[in-house]
Order: C-alpha cells, then structure tokens, then sequence
C-alpha cells in the first residue's frame, strides 16, 4: 500500500510538472535542418528560451532532421574535462548552462558534426533531460580501412568512403578533415564477417611509411602482419581524445534517454563532478548503413568525483577503444605539509586537472601509494583553496582539516588523499557491451554498486574491473560493497591490455604488495559477490583477485567452447593474491584439449 501511495503521488507530480512546462520549438527560433552551420543559431536561441523561462519548467523541442555544426563555427566555452586532452577551448554544438527544470527533446534527431569538438555539454543545471537525440560526425578522426590483399610485399588496404586521406611527400598515409589531420601509428582489427576484434591482436603498431596509392587503394610495404586476413576491418588511430560525445558536470539530477552517440574523439559520455545521473537507452554504437566497426576513441561512459545515485540501464555499448563504463574518484598526491593540519596536494594525471575536487565539510582519507594501505585517519576539510586562485585550470589544492594528519604524510613518502563524500551508489543493469576494446566495466566505489543483467559479449579484454590506483592513473576507490550477477559472459579476454588477468579482475595497483599491512578492496565478509553469472569461455580464467577482505563466489556456471585458442598465462579459474575472508565455488576445469 505503501509503495502504490508513493508511485501515486510521483505520477501526481510528474503529470503536474509537464502540464504547467511550456513547450519551445527551436524551429520557431530559425533552427531548421539546413546545410548551414547551426550551432550559434542554437545558441541564440537557447539564450532567449533560457531568459523566458527563467527556471520555470520547460521543454524545448528539436523537430526531427539532421542539423549541421561545424567546429569552425561553434561557440567556444572554456571546460576542464576529466580523463581528456585538456584542450580547454571547446566548439560546442549545444551547451546548456545553468537550466532548471528542463527538458530537451531531440525528438529522434541528429547532430551532424564537422571538425574536432564537443557536440552537447550540460553544466551547473537541476532537473534537466535529455532525450531522443543522436550524435555523429561525418567524417571521424579514426580512420577505418579494409585489407584488400597480405603479402610478403606488405599489405594493401582500402581506405572506408568516410576517410578523407592524402599520402605525403615522405609516403607517410595520413586522413584530414575540417581543421585537423592525422598520422596513425597504431590501430584496431575487427573481424570483418562478426565485428569482433581479431583474437590476440590488441593494440598493433603499425608502420604507415612508403605507401603508395594505387588508386582508391594504398599499398604499404611496412605494414606485415600475417594475422591481417583480407576482409580485416581496420582502425586507424591516434591517441589524442580533445573532446567527448557529451560532458556532464556540477549538475543535480540529470537524466538522459534514447540517445545514441555514434563517434567522439573522447568518451561518449562523460560527468564530473555531479549528483545523481540516470541513463537509459543511451547507446554508444555503430551508425546504420555506414559500414563502420568503431565508435568511441576512448570509453563509452566515465564518472569522476559524483555522488548521489548513477543508474545506466538498457543501454548498447559496441566498438568504443576502451571501456563501457568507468565510475571513480580522484586521488590528489600530497606534495607538501604545510602544517600538522594543512597540505598541498595535487592532481597528477595530465589528463585529469582543472576542475573542483573537493569542499568544505567533505570527509577524506589517506592512502600509501606503494601498498595502497589506508591509515586509520579520518579528516574533514575546513578549508580548501586552489593555489591557483581560481578552480579552473588548477592543478593543485591547499587544504586544511579539522584534525592532525598523520605524522608519515609527508611530501617525502607517497600518500594520497580520497574525497568519499563525492562517491556514487551504482547501478549497471541490463546492459550489453560488444565488440570494444580493453575493457567493460569498471567500478571503483565504496557505496553499494550492482552489475545485473548485463551481457558482455566478446568485450575482447577483462569484462569487469575493480581497480584502485594512487600511482599511475591516480583513480580512487575501494569497492566495499558490490554485487556482481545474473551477467552473461561470452568470450571476453580474447586480447590482452591492462588489468587482464582473467574474465573478472580485481586488479588494485600495488608496486609493494608483500609489504602491504591491509587489504585494499572489502572490509567485510561478504564485501564482494559473485553470484549466478553464465561464463561462456574458450581459455582458463575466470576470476581473479588482489588484496580483497571479504569475497564470495556461489551459483555461476561455466560453459567451455572452441570458438579460440586458448593462450592466457593464467591457467586457474580462480587465482587469488593477498586475499582472506574468500568463499569460492569450485569451478570445472577447462577440458583437455580445448
């Protein structure tokens, strides 16, 4: 009865906020589907639909179509964007600042981007949807070929129609677009009938030198790779990622629904800094009748520094170069004692500075870098200021709290700091990842954080991470209260990248592990659980664990196949390294012979 008044009343309130909204077409500002550059035409008119407003409920409505922006002329907003290039200056397509109680509603159409930049950013917003939009680009910075021929001459490939690509005085293939170009020395093959990255290929170096062009095909002597059959898709790419699909940051409640991002040059979805997030149906994948096997140059989805509840349900992730979902905070590096109370910490990752990492009255920790120990300290900040002067583009904070620190965190010894306050609750649910790069999910939390439901579906490395590292990627936390289950596996750990030691891995980075006082994922028995996952497998392992206090695996199967090779170093199902309080079911052994 209880539940039903509540669901009442939620419908009540719902009903209420979308009769009194007023509805804005963006047509009716001069936005229409044109072969113009729209995005400052946008812009105008979401200022002067923003004063009309003015925080009342509103929907604005994009009518159905394909809208152009170009980099070249597009507003430029100053971000700092977490785990990105920190290009700092944006072309934006549609940015929405400080809105409430707003919906927009794309109404199932396009945003067509031409150059390097940001196609959607929403910052310092309340109650704010959006929904039905989908973003691409029309000529993306990866560039995907196909193998025509391999032979002992080298390989020649054909370039996909969406590649604009020249071949320099040097013979060096490069692609170019609006106000950018590129030189590959890397990429990714996809199998060219499934779509699955080519097993035991991972991140292959290639060597674009002496091509020559035979016309709508390249011949590159350099590049010999037996394993590159003709019909092998491909990419081409570089390392940079400048701009995500969407970037999300100081925003409170934000909901996003049926979205599809088809290409970045960054993430596809990316929030700093934010409270309470719900994607659902917001697909990172493959566009219709292009051809393409790649979508993303980084992850699919990333969270850092947010709070409240992220729930990412009934979504597609395929193709991207990295992950489908990363959710952490951010380790700040100790790198002076000013007093017993007050530090200078820093961020240290070049990818991830410049924005606002803590406040007054948050609560934080202290960890050792080389055992990833936690001291049994805990401070509460009282004062925090950038040494900057200003938050953005600050890359060190001093901070005071309301007790003593520790007498070993010191600038001479690696410590680090960890803001719980801005840690998330997680769900992950009915979701499917493909066909991508590297990883699937990475959960890095120490609130309850559930994986249901999922299918990972040859995601080529590890399919689930729990990480934790305060010295390279510098990308906090402990998970000490996960539910991993009901998740299909099917051949996941085709490749190798890093952390893949087995189909789920629970691999925190620590350089000094036998001098290590304290476990670093857990606390509590049943901190983690396994529970009533299919695994469908070709190879050896499937779980592995480092440094966990509290572990229970019950109620999975596992199915062998032949569909590869078997060829992992580790040939336990289970392999566990400085763990105790574990409870784990028997797995059988792989068969001889597969």
């Amino acid at each position: 009865m209880r539940k039903t008044f509540i669901c009442i009343a939620i419908s009540l309130l719902l009903t209420s906020f979308c009769a009194q909204a007023r509805t804005y077409n963006l047509a009716d500002y001069g936005v229409t589907p044109t072969a113009d550059s729209l995005a400052m035409r946008i812009a105008r008119a979401l200022d002067i639909i923003k004063r009309d407003a003015a925080g009342s409920p509103a929907k604005v409505r994009l009518p159905r179509g394909t809208y152009n922006v170009r980099s070249t002329q597009a507003p430029v907003h100053e971000y700092y964007i977490t785990n990105h290039d920190q290009v700092v200056n944006h072309p934006v397509g549609i940015a929405l600042e400080d809105w409430q109680n707003l919906t927009f509603d794309g109404c199932g159409s396009t945003l067509l981007c031409s150059g390097r930049m940001l196609p959607l950013s929403i910052l310092r917003c309340t109650n704010v949807s959006v929904q039905r939009l989908n973003i691409d680009f029309d000529n993306p910075q990866i560039a995907q070929v196909k193998v025509v021929s391999n032979t002992a001459d080298g390989i020649t490939f054909e370039p996909s129609n969406e590649v604009r690509w020249d071949i320099d005085e040097k013979g060096t293939f490069y692609g170019f677009g609006l106000k950018w170009d590129a030189k590959y020395y890397g990429g990714i093959a996809f199998d060219g009938n499934t779509r699955h990255i080519v097993p035991q290929t991972s991140d292959m170096n290639i060597d674009l030198r002496n091509c020559k062009k035979s016309g709508n095909q390249v011949i590159a002597p350099n590049w010999k790779d037996q394993r590159m059959v003709p019909g092998t898709r491909v990419a081409l790419r570089s390392y940079h990622r400048p701009h995500p699909g969407i970037f999300l940051e100081a925003n409170t409640r934000t909901s996003l629904k049926n979205i599809k991002v088809h290409y970045a040059e960054g993430m596809g979805v990316v929030a700093q800094r934010c409270t309470d997030i719900h994607l659902n149906h917001v697909d990172v994948c493959l566009p219709k009748g292009k051809g393409r096997y790649f979508t993303t140059q980084a992850d699919a989805t990333h969270f850092v520094q947010c709070r409240g509840r992220i729930v990412e349900e009934n979504s597609l992730y395929e193709g991207m170069m990295d992950d489908a979902i990363n959710v952490h905070g951010v380790y700040l590096r100790v790198r002076e004692r000013i007093d017993s109370r007050t530090v200078k910490a820093c961020f240290e990752h070049n990818q991830s500075w410049g924005y606002s990492w803590g406040d007054e009255g948050d609560t934080v920790i202290a960890v050792r870098s080389a055992t990833m120990d936690q001291l049994p300290w805990t401070g509460i900040i009282r004062s925090i200021s950038p040494s900057a002067g200003k938050i953005a583009g600050t890359k060190d904070y001093v901070i005071s709290f309301d007790r003593d620190l520790p007498a070993e965190v010191t600038e001479k010894e690696g410590y680090g700091l960890e803001n719980l306050t801005w840690t998330p609750q997680v769900v992950f649910r009915g979701c499917t990842v493909r066909n991508n790069r590297a990883r699937g999910a990475l959960f890095s939390s120490p609130r309850y954080t559930v994986c249901e439901k999922n299918l990972f579906d040859h995601t080529s490395g590890t399919a689930i991470l729990l990480c934790g590292d305060c010295n390279g990627w510098y990308e906090s936390g402990a998970v000490r209260n996960l539910v991993i289950r009901r998740n299909r596996f099917v051949n996941s750990l085709t490749n190798m990248f890093q952390f893949t030691n087995a189909v789920i891995s629970i691999y925190p980075e620590i350089p000094q592990l036998k001098a290590a006082k304290t476990y670093f994922h857990g606390g509590t028995p049943d901190a983690i659980r396994i529970e009533n996952n299919v695994f469908e497998t070709f190879d050896h392992p499937l779980i592995y664990a480092k440094s966990v206090d509290g572990l229970v695996v019950k109620g999975n199967k596992v199915k062998y196949n032949t569909d590869f090779e078997p060829f992992h170093w580790n040939k336990q199902s289970v392999l566990m390294e400085h763990c105790t309080r574990t409870s784990v079911q028997q797995f059988p052994a792989l068969p001889a012979g597969k």
